[in-house]
Formats: C-alpha cells, structure tokens, sequence
C-alpha cells in the first residue's frame, strides 16, 4: 500500500484546507494590517495608503513608550508572581498519585470552559469595596472584636474600612494572574510529568536535600517548560486589553488598551497597527533570544 506521504495528490487534497484557512484569516488580515501600519490616516478617520513611517515615529514617543514601559513591567510582575504560585502546583500535580492527575489538569483547565469576560468580571464582584472579599474581612473583624469585647480587652481594631482593591494596577496584576496561571503550569506539567524521577532519587540518596534537589535537579531539568511557560505568560500578559479595561484605573493603561482604543473611539487604524506590529516585533525579538539561547546551549530551552 502506498504512503499517502509520496502521492503528491493526496497530500495537496489534504494540505490545502488548512493552508487556505491559514493564509485566508490568518496570513492575509496580518499583510493588510502590516500595509495600514505605513498609511495616514484621512481627517474623518479613513485610511489614506502612504508609505512612511510617521506612525513608527509616533509609537516610539516618550508618552507611548512609557506605556510600553509600563505594560513590560506589569507583565514582568505577574510572570514572577505566576511563576511563584504555578511552579508548585504543576509539580503537585506531575507528582501525585496517577488516579488523581487527571482530575488536577481537569481543575487547571477548567476556567477556559468560561468565558474571559464573565471571569473578569467575577473579579470585579469579589475586589469591589462592598464585594466578597470586603465582605469576608469585614465579618472576620467584627468577631474578632466580639471576642476582644467578650474576655474584657478594648477594641483597639476601630472601624472597619473596606481596601481598594479594584481600579488599581494591584487589581490588573490579581486578574493577569489568575488568566494566565494555566498557561504557565501546562508546559511546566509537561516537562516534570517526562521528567526521569530517578534523577531526584539519586540526588536524595547521595545526600541532598529536598530544597537542594527542587534547586540544583528538578529546576534545571524542568528549564524547557519554565521558560516555555514564563514566555507564553509574559507575552499574553503584555499584549492584553480585557483585563486592564475592567479592573485597572487611570493609572492602568497597558500598550494592549492603548491599540484598542485606536481601533475604537480614535479611529486611527494606522497608528493602532504601527503599535500593535511593534508589539509584535518585540515578540519576535523574545523569540528569537530564545531559540539563540537553546542553539548555544545545544538543546531545548
């Protein structure tokens, strides 16, 4: 029987939906927008065709890089604090007993059966003054209080006053880490759930610690996924738009926002695209560093 793999018929028959989608909603709308990134824009927002880099110009002005600034530092943040809380939980999850690693995946993916906005908007619901998690201190601090009344010591807790929590680059970092943990802890579960355990076992029997074989065996080991992961995770959390909108303030506004509003409320699709292919040329860059980093060290970074 023949390999479907030498019949160039067959392979073109199969290629060729993909590669129409690809090209069609993917490779085309990305081309046309790469055009819009040169053109002017008209002065009742229609798009002049021109080829100039005003646009570029523009996007690296001081005001827009220090939203770009702003919005690499956030996403830095929420990498390191995502990191902090998904490194643990993927190895608890390549750790544990085969009859429940199924059912812990199951919980890490479960927030993408939601959609993003109505979890955001979740958020808002248990940051809010008056919302849950107010509610929750608040309650917390009259018991406490009832107790001190109760063995006979004053009240030195005073009035309750609510935390603002919300409207805060605190409330976007709370919300970009709770989107994009899954991101994070996948890759990291798939490189610990590969990883040979008796390169641990090893390290323990010739006397190192728990806290030296997680720092000197299982991290190193487990480098592809954590950077797989820190990358996805920086990356999506630099170029969001959702998040910042719903739970951040004035003081907020993240390059992701900013590409939004142009191709909103300003109807300046060319200087929106010049932004949104500088975002994507710094992902590029990360990219590129990447693979150079894995080409020098001889192996999968």
């Amino acid at each position: 029987m023949q390999s479907w793999r030498k019949n160039k018929l067959v392979f073109a028959v199969l290629a060729l939906p993909p590669t129409a989608w690809l090209v069609i909603f993917f490779t085309l709308p990305l081309i046309i927008m790469w055009v819009y990134s040169f053109a002017e824009r008209g002065p009742q927002g229609q798009i002049v065709l021109a080829l100039n880099f005003a646009n570029y110009v523009r996007a690296i002005e001081w005001i827009h890089l220090g939203i770009i600034w702003k919005s690499v530092w956030i996403a830095a943040i929420t990498t390191v604090i995502t990191f902090a809380v998904g490194f643990p939980l993927a190895m608890g999850i390549a750790f544990a007993p085969a009859r429940w690693k199924n059912l812990l995946l199951l919980l890490v993916i479960l927030p993408f059966w939601t959609n993003l906005l109505i979890r955001t908007y979740a958020w808002i619901a248990v940051l809010r003054t008056r919302g849950f998690l107010n509610f929750g201190l608040e309650w917390v601090h009259e018991k406490f209080s009832m107790l001190l009344a109760f063995i006979g010591l004053p009240d030195m807790m005073g009035e309750f006053q609510a935390l603002e929590l919300l409207y805060n680059q605190k409330a976007v970092v709370i919300g970009l880490v709770y989107v994009y943990l899954p991101f994070l802890v996948l890759p990291i579960y798939a490189t610990l759930e590969k990883l040979d355990k008796s390169y641990l076992e090893v390290s323990l029997d010739l006397g190192a610690g728990h806290v030296r074989t997680l720092f000197s065996v299982t991290m190193p080991l487990a480098l592809p996924g954590i950077v797989s992961g820190c990358l996805l995770a920086f990356i999506l959390s630099m170029g969001t738009f959702l998040t910042p909108t719903l739970l951040g303030g004035t003081d907020s506004e993240m390059i992701g926002t900013l590409i939004a509003r142009q191709f909103s409320s300003s109807r300046d699709w060319p200087f929106g695209s010049a932004l949104s292919f500088l975002l994507l040329y710094l992902t590029f860059i990360m990219l590129w560093v990447r693979a150079s980093l894995a080409g020098r060290k001889g192996g999968p970074i």
